[in-house]
């Protein structure tokens, strides 16, 4: 199979220590090569321009992923892939990366569009896995923002980073960057070219580390027992802890603390247009399996930390954030709540599914979230379903048959 080679984005390729508090050393620019398994040539798929858009969903299931058109309801696509396989999306509203044991997939809706003064242009073209394989041993958290899409590879700690824009070419340009310590983490690539990054090893996680092009420590703190998860609230970047969140703004770093000793927070949704952070919110350490009723509001522009207690417990795939910044959390009384994340106070509650009860295995299927503009999507393993929500009605506007149980879903605008 003939070898590709990647240009590297950036000038270097640097080594970051994970205990390092100064400049980290730099090593010679490497070429990434593409993966010799499983991946042909990727080329640019033509569109067909389409009168209006097409949202489509990427749903994976026990055995691959599908990818289903919202409007007519057919399953345009589904991919047989092995093993646990997990769905984000890419960051340039066309693409979602799958991974798998081997690493992540890059899986192509067939639908987009582009903003054109005071209108937009809208393309249908094939669905399907793309051939781009960007290989990891343990494919973990992907963070789009700002342009610029990072993965981390918990197995190497090896950091990846490209513009989302350029998979529709095929293979994007790509920079890496790795940790000394592999381990359970997130990093996000900013476009200033200084690199954020979680700090810990296989034993446990403690901090936030900011990093400049050549290595150099900007900015950093080991006040995050248990580092986990990653979110902006508009510029500012939350990460969980096991005592509160991390924020950081700039080069400026900044703990908020829990109001109990123990209080996890570890999986966030933010927005653009709010300065406030949605998150879990878990008091007990030694639960095999906490079934929190309480959800956080971290205002990023105060580093202020209040509590919402809905009455219902909810999962890590139950958070989400409405086109205005509202905060959405799909309970396990089968409502989604909607919530004021400026007051707290409930503002709506929208009758999805029947009630549920989470399950102990985290990978096992349950009802799940997913928001595009005015539009919430809603697995329902229970049923093989999922049900499209109109925020603005505040009601159910369809459902939607499936040929698999779905697991975890992301969607596009199309």
């Amino acid at each position: 199979m003939q070898r590709r080679h990647l240009r590297v984005l950036l000038a270097t390729l640097v080594t970051l220590g994970a205990s390092a508090c100064g400049a980290a050393g730099e090593t010679e620019a490497q070429p990434v090569t593409r993966p010799d398994h499983g991946a042909g040539t990727p080329s640019a798929q033509d569109g067909t321009e389409s009168a209006s858009a097409t949202p489509r969903l990427a749903i994976t299931h026990d055995g691959g992923v599908m990818v289903v058109d919202v409007t007519s309801g057919e399953v345009v696509a589904d991919e047989e892939l092995e093993g646990f396989v997990r769905v984000s999306a890419a960051g340039d509203g066309r693409h979602a990366l799958v991974s798998t044991n081997l690493g992540w997939n890059v899986l192509d809706l067939g639908s987009w569009g582009h903003d054109h003064d005071d209108h937009a242009h809208h393309y249908t073209g094939e669905a399907g896995l793309t051939g781009v394989l960007i290989e990891a041993a343990e494919p973990g958290h992907v963070v789009a923002h700002d342009g610029i899409t990072t993965l981390f590879d918990d197995g190497t700690g090896t950091i990846t980073a490209f513009d989302p824009e350029e998979l529709a070419a095929g293979w994007p340009e790509i920079t890496t960057a790795a940790t000394d310590e592999a381990h359970h983490g997130v990093a996000v690539q900013l476009v200033d070219r200084n690199l954020l990054m979680t700090v810990g090893d296989e034993e446990s996680r403690s901090g936030v580390r900011l990093v400049g092009p050549s290595g150099a420590v900007l900015a950093e703190t080991d006040a995050c027992p248990g580092v986990h998860g990653e979110a902006f609230a508009q510029d500012a970047a939350v990460f969980g802890c096991e005592d509160g969140v991390v924020i950081v703004d700039g080069r400026e770093v900044t703990k908020v603390d829990s109001p109990d000793p123990y209080g996890r927070i570890g999986n966030q949704a933010g927005s653009d247009v709010s300065p406030v952070l949605l998150g879990d919110y878990k008091t007990d350490p030694d639960a095999e399996l906490e079934r929190p009723t309480r959800v956080s509001l971290v205002d990023t522009s105060d580093a202020s930390l209040r509590l919402v207690d809905l009455g219902t417990s909810y999962s890590f795939r139950s958070l989400a954030r409405g086109p205005e910044g509202e905060a959405l959390v799909l309970g396990t009384d089968g409502t989604l709540h909607v919530i004021d994340p400026r007051t707290g106070n409930r503002v709506d509650r929208i009758e999805v599914v029947d009630p549920w009860r989470e399950p102990l295995d985290w990978q096992r299927p349950r009802p799940a979230l997913h928001v595009v503009d005015g539009t919430a999507y809603v697995t329902e393993p229970r049923r093989d379903e999922v049900l499209v929500v109109d925020l603005d009605r505040g009601r159910v506007t369809s459902r939607i048959d499936l040929p698999h149980t779905p697991n975890e879903v992301v969607a596009n605008a199309g």
